[in-house]
């Protein structure tokens, strides 16, 4: 009986299957995430934004960083290497194939399959006298021939070779191991057993603990947890933190000292270049003894933020390290805004004292300062390129007033040139360039309450959902809207001049909230709507006889009814007139009043029925976008921003919430929308407030990377009363035992018994 054997590799034959495939599962996988971008592709992109972001500092190190890495030529070459070795093993192992073909003794002999006894015998004494050994031939050779002829002609072998293909009969079942023989060699096995400790015992522990340590401290954002710990304590013990005390707080953050950072550096020369910065830059609250406040890195973090809003120089040495610094910001003020809003959250369940709104806005206010490289008291203007203070007295005066970056897309295109005379043509067309390149963004504010009947209707402790619908749009795009002039008409150029004149006023009032307008129209579409609404059916008084008078199925009829047009109103207006006038001489007939009543109430039904089936619908397409939004992966990568001296390519990205600010109090929770390319739909929910009445928040939209966009749009609540829960609801009298509902089926066949004695009587 045949059993089984085990061996190592001595020829190495298998052991190239194993290291091939080992190459194979590290060269394929490296190649599809390692490859480089095509640099051609990124120079190209660079190119098409260099007439808008030439000047921008992330520009000029990217475009330098592409040009002189070699990174991507050394990723190309290792990864290249790899697959040469990939396939000159592949060749290797092509090559070993023919090593486990099948045995075959024609193919031995050299003879066509079934080929006659004379053949073989003739083969074999041929071959035989080729490499008999004692003719000069090879040993081995002559022993395979011998054993092919004893399968083609002894009967014995050639069955074991037809049943087991092989003619010494059934063998033991061979299994390779693709190691080398070597590795199992008592001569090498101190040195097998070293590497197998040294690898599987200390580097391979040594990579997951430094993994593991890693991930333990730091947040899903990267952010050290040590560091969320520290705004956490700071926001609780300054509710209303300042501008000042705010930096201070940032720049105290745990990314900033080398004993946690690796990237931070504390150099020799700081000890003489950030004091200089310090008497440069006035009162920074060198003195402050509280820790860590005065620790040197958060010193040295806290000048380096501070010169690079006031747009100072520094040394080489200084300008790599603050230009580390105000990277790391953007994703350490966004961490401060969210411990921000989860104790804010906190605060109202548990009672302590917890950061204001204040706050959480200049968290917001400076990470757009520092993308800007602006102080809160400038203008935003000086985000444009060329614009210097002394020039702001050209566009503050008397006769443009021109403040923000709205007034100047609003300004004629004369007078825009006229203020903007001390830059030259090519100057003020990249300017043009730039400002047009700025997002404009408009809302659309819905008000919900999902998952109800009347989803119109807000009552106390609802949950609220504010659909808020952003579309982004270029300032060029509103600038050329504005640009467009209305056209007149031969005899109407009287009232078309009027027209004109409206809408020009309209037009230089495009960045300007138009709460007047909104409310007129809304007026105007809230007594349009009035009119359109079905009236509420009167109740049906019972007559002595059971049934519904003539008239006052009509009435109904006519009432309920709002949808119908012109030509069926005169109808209905004419029946009307002939069912009054046959309702004295039929009152005998109830039948044709009972027919009347039973089309009246199927109308009524179907336009019930209608109007549930399209609010049905309109749930459905609302949940099914909630769906979609859940599942979709939407890229980070919207537009990228128009920065000066922010050293990192930034996207653009908005912060959306409701806020009440005569409360200073934040109602939702602060949505951080990074996928507005072109329109996006947010939704907010908040509880309304437990107490009926009317209230007014407001809807804030804040950019994080530009000064002066931000908007505010009303939000008005009326709250109504909750509607009482009815405890005797026929539906969910549902009987708890057996004998309840016995007892129910009792009681209701004497009152069926009951009901029928009377009619008899």
């Amino acid at each position: 009986m045949a059993g089984q054997q085990f061996q190592y590799d001595d020829s190495g034959n298998t052991f190239f299957y194993f290291l091939t495939s080992f190459v194979g599962l590290i060269v394929i996988p490296a190649t599809y995430y390692l490859w480089p971008r095509d640099q051609n592709a990124e120079q190209l992109r660079l190119k098409s934004l260099r007439r808008v972001h030439g000047r921008c500092l992330w520009y000029r190190l990217r475009l330098m960083k592409s040009q002189q890495s070699i990174v991507p030529t050394l990723k190309k070459a290792a990864l290249l290497f790899g697959w040469l070795v990939f396939l000159l093993l592949a060749y290797k192992v092509s090559k070993l194939d023919r090593e486990y073909q099948e045995y075959n003794p024609y193919e031995v002999l050299s003879l066509d399959p079934g080929a006659s006894l004379s053949e073989i015998k003739k083969q074999y004494r041929v071959l035989s006298l080729k490499y008999h050994p004692d003719k000069g031939g090879d040993e081995a050779t002559f022993m395979r021939i011998a054993k092919a002829y004893a399968a083609l002609t002894n009967e014995q072998s050639r069955q074991n070779w037809e049943m087991y293909g092989n003619p010494d009969g059934p063998g033991a079942t061979s299994f390779g191991i693709a190691l080398p023989a070597w590795i199992v060699d008592q001569k090498n096995s101190m040195l097998v057993l070293l590497v197998y400790g040294l690898a599987f015992m200390v580097i391979l522990p040594v990579v997951v603990g430094t993994w593991w340590y890693r991930s333990i401290r730091y947040s899903g954002d990267q952010i050290l947890i040590n560091t969320t710990q520290l705004f956490m304590h700071f926001m609780c013990k300054t509710p209303n933190m300042n501008m000042k005390r705010l930096v201070m707080v940032l720049t105290a953050a745990l990314e900033f000292d080398p004993r946690n950072n690796k990237e931070a550096t504390i150099r020799p020369t700081d000890n003489v270049e950030v004091p200089q910065l310090i008497r440069e830059l006035g009162n920074i609250n060198v003195k402050k003894k509280e820790p860590p406040f005065y620790y040197p890195y958060s010193l040295k973090a806290r000048v380096l933020v501070l010169a690079h809003l006031a747009r100072m120089d520094v040394s080489e040495e200084l300008e790599e390290d603050q230009r580390f610094v105000v990277k790391k910001t953007p994703a350490l003020l966004q961490e401060m805004i969210n411990v921000g809003c989860q104790l804010i959250f906190m605060a109202n369940s548990r009672g302590f004292s917890a950061p204001r709104l204040v706050t959480i806005e200049n968290c917001m206010k400076l990470t757009q300062m520092i993308v800007q490289g602006l102080k809160e008291s400038k203008s935003p203007l000086l985000q444009l390129p060329h614009f210097e203070e002394e020039h702001l007295r050209y566009c503050i005066s008397k006769k443009y007033k021109v403040r923000t970056l709205q007034d100047l897309v609003s300004l004629k295109d004369s007078d825009r040139r006229n203020m903007l005379r001390f830059l030259g043509e090519e100057k003020y067309d990249e300017v043009m360039a730039v400002l047009g390149s700025f997002p404009h963004i408009t809302m659309d504010i819905k008000l919900q309450v999902l998952d109800d009947e009347d989803s119109s209707n807000i009552t106390a402790g609802s949950i609220v959902t504010v659909t808020v619908t952003l579309n982004r749009k270029r300032m060029v795009d509103v600038f050329e809207q504005e640009q467009e002039p209305v056209p007149c008409q031969g005899d109407e150029a009287a009232t078309t001049e009027e027209a004109q004149g409206d809408t020009s006023k309209a037009k230089t009032k495009v960045w300007q909230n138009k709460n007047k307008g909104a409310k007129k129209t809304a007026k105007s579409k809230k007594k349009k709507l009035t009119k359109k609404k079905p009236t509420p059916a009167p109740a049906k008084n019972k007559q002595a006889n059971g049934t519904v008078a003539g008239n006052e199925v009509t009435t109904t009829t006519t009432t309920t009814v709002a949808t119908v047009a012109t030509k069926e109103e005169d109808d209905d207006g004419s029946d009307k007139g002939s069912e009054s006038d046959e309702g004295e001489a039929n009152k005998d007939s109830p039948s044709e009043r009972d027919e009347d009543s039973d089309k009246q109430s199927d109308t009524e039904v179907d336009e019930m029925a209608g109007d549930d089936e399209e609010e049905w619908e309109a749930l459905q397409q609302s949940i099914q976008r909630r769906e979609r939004a859940l599942l979709e992966t939407k890229s980070k990568v919207t537009h990228p921003v128009y920065s000066l001296y922010f050293p990192e390519e930034k996207q653009e990205w908005w912060w959306l919430y409701i806020a009440d600010r005569r409360e200073h109090t934040l109602v939702s929770m602060p949505c951080h929308v990074c996928t507005l390319k072109d329109t996006e739909e947010v939704e907010l929910k908040f509880s309304a407030p437990s107490k009926t009445g009317n209230y007014q928040y407001s809807v804030i939209l804040r950019s994080d990377s530009y000064l002066g966009l931000d908007q505010i749009k009303p939000l008005k609540l009326e709250v109504h009363e909750a509607k009482a829960m009815l405890d005797n609801h026929p539906q969910w009298d549902i009987p708890d035992t057996e004998e309840e509902d016995e007892e129910q089926e009792d009681s209701d066949g004497i009152e069926e018994s009951e009901d029928d004695d009377e009619d008899n009587d």
